[in-house]
This record gives structure tokens, sequence and C-alpha cells, in this order.
């Protein structure tokens, strides 16, 4: 394996050589950052569609991209493959000190919270606890780990049903902003920015993912409305010429399974 991964450096080397690929060489850290979080993303879907050998080719395309900055930033003199691998080697040992150490939990939610325990000291010695916040994450998970952050001084709510509250009122705060004639879209923007933080948090008390919940609802969207263009095909109509009412009495049929677009 070691001699493997050693190898695997060496390719990426020489496509960055004298020699090498010309897309390779041209390539800088923001160029190839979007590509760094697609592949990211494509690992996560090859293992919501549970497809082991897509998961496996997706895995070595996102290793990939860690090689690849890592060779960009050896090019600079700045690290290199090795202090990637020390320091995350580093970061895991401190932060098991239930394995590497004399501390001792019973429990994987244990095991977590003296995780989070750990990074929390971390960024308070940086100055903040929301030192550190990634804002390429998308934005629901951007606002769950800031929330979470929060959470770790007290600043939150006791249960999902106060946060789901707080949800009501940023409904009634949206609605009597569009009903308001005199109301700009930046006023708009932020207030919707408010509703879709607090679904966030009722989200996240209750232990749920809002992430991946709305990745769910967009892949069952997607699924009900091919649904929707394959039986309107199979009854010689094109959707563009139905009326919302009957898309809308396809789509509850379907919700309801009574009828199936295959």
């Amino acid at each position: 394996m070691g001699e493997l991964f050693e190898q695997l450096v060496q390719v990426m080397a020489a496509l960055r050589g004298p020699n090498g690929c010309p897309w390779d060489k041209a390539q800088t850290h923001e160029s190839i950052k979007r590509n760094t979080i697609e592949e990211a993303y494509e690992v996560a879907s090859a293992i919501e569609e549970r497809n082991y050998e897509k998961l496996k080719e997706e895995l070595g395309d996102l290793l990939l991209q860690v090689v690849f900055h890592a060779q960009m930033a050896s090019e600079a003199n700045r690290f290199d493959i090795t202090d990637v691998v020390r320091d995350l080697v580093r970061k895991l040992i401190e932060r098991h000190p239930h394995v590497f150490g004399e501390k001792r939990v019973e429990t994987p939610e244990q095991a977590l919270e003296q995780w989070e325990s750990i990074k929390a000291n971390e960024r308070t010695r940086s100055g903040s606890l929301m030192e550190g916040l990634a804002w390429s994450l998308p934005s629901l998970m951007l606002a769950h780990h800031a929330q979470k952050r929060a959470a770790q001084v007290g600043f939150d709510w006791n249960d999902p049903l106060a946060a789901l509250q707080k949800l009501k009122e940023e409904v009634e705060e949206v609605e009597s902003t569009l009903q308001d004639e005199d109301s700009n879209r930046q006023r708009l923007e932020e207030e919707i920015g408010d509703l879709l933080f607090s679904a966030v948090n009722v989200a996240r008390l209750a232990k749920v993912d809002s992430e991946m919940a709305l990745r769910q609802s967009i892949r069952k969207f997607i699924e009900r409305f091919k649904a929707i263009e394959e039986i309107a095909k199979r009854k010689g109509k094109n959707l563009a010429e139905m009326s919302l009412s009957q898309m809308d009495e396809i789509w509850e049929a379907i919700k309801k399974g009574k009828v199936k677009s295959r």
C-alpha cells in the first residue's frame, strides 16, 4: 500500500512536471476548488445509491483532489502530502484520548461529545468558536455547523418544539413582508434567510441532517415529476398543454400510490 500511494504521488508530480499534461500544469488551488467540492458530492451520491463499485471509483477521484492540491502546495514550498498525512495522524490521536490515552468512553455518543469538546477547546484558543467555519459548505450545512458551535456554550433552544415555534414566527414574518407593498427584495431575502436558518435549527435539534433531508426531498420530487411525465406521455398528453390542476391530480395520485409510472 505504501509503495502504491507513493506511485500515486509520483504520477501526480509527473503530470505537473516539465513534460507533463498542459491542463494539469495550468491548474491552481482556485481553479480546481469546484472539482474538489463536486467529487465530494459524487461520493455522497454513490453512498445514497448504495453503489459500492461507483463509491470505490468516486473515492479515488476525491483522493486525486487531495494529492493534486498537495502537489501544488509542494511546488510553492508551502507543504506536501507528507505534512497532510502527518497532521491528520496527529489530529486523530489527539481527538481520541479514549483510544490513545487514559480517558474512557462507553458509547458512540460519548465519543462524539468528547471529539466536539476537544475541537471547541481548539477554537476557543484561536479566539472564537466561529473560527474556521468553511464558507464553501452548502448553506444548510454551514448553518448547522454555526448553530452547533453556538450550542456548545449553551446558546441554543431547549428542544425542537421551541425552535419550531420560532420557525412559525419566521413564516409569519415572510408572509407579512410578501403582503407589504412597500417591502423591498433585500428585506424579503433577509426574512426568507431567517426562515431557512430556523428550519435548520428545528432539524438539528430533532437530530435530522437538514442537508440530507432536503436532498431526499429533491430526489423524491424528481422521481414523482418523472412519473407525471411518463403518465402524461402514456395518455398522449404534453405537460405544457395540461393545466396545473390536471398535473396536480396525477401528482396526488402518485403520492397516494394509486397510479404508477410503469
